[in-house]
């Protein structure tokens, strides 16, 4: 019983520390960061802080609807592959 505990935890902290996967294409194949913001923000999205966690781009602001949110999106072609919103 101790043994499933200790997995179990285990594997809530490695997929809490894992980097995000949303693509496996290499770098040379990701729009640029430029080209991805101007692509978000033609979408509608006003970007206050961007980042790169694993193989995504990642921003934090607000959507065309006015809700704050934070949208993982593939880098190669800049859809999005989770969103949530912020509280």
């Amino acid at each position: 019983m101790k043994a499933l505990l200790l997995v179990t935890l285990l594997g809530i902290s490695t997929g809490a520390l894992a980097k995000k996967n949303c693509t496996d294409a290499p770098k040379d194949k990701w729009m640029t960061e430029e080209a991805f913001k101007q692509k978000a923000i033609s979408e509608g999205y006003k970007i206050n802080k961007f980042k790169t966690p694993g193989t995504c781009y990642e921003i934090y602001g607000v959507d065309k609807d006015g809700i704050k949110v934070e949208v993982y999106f593939n880098p190669v072609d800049g859809s999005v592959v989770k969103r949530k919103l912020d509280d």
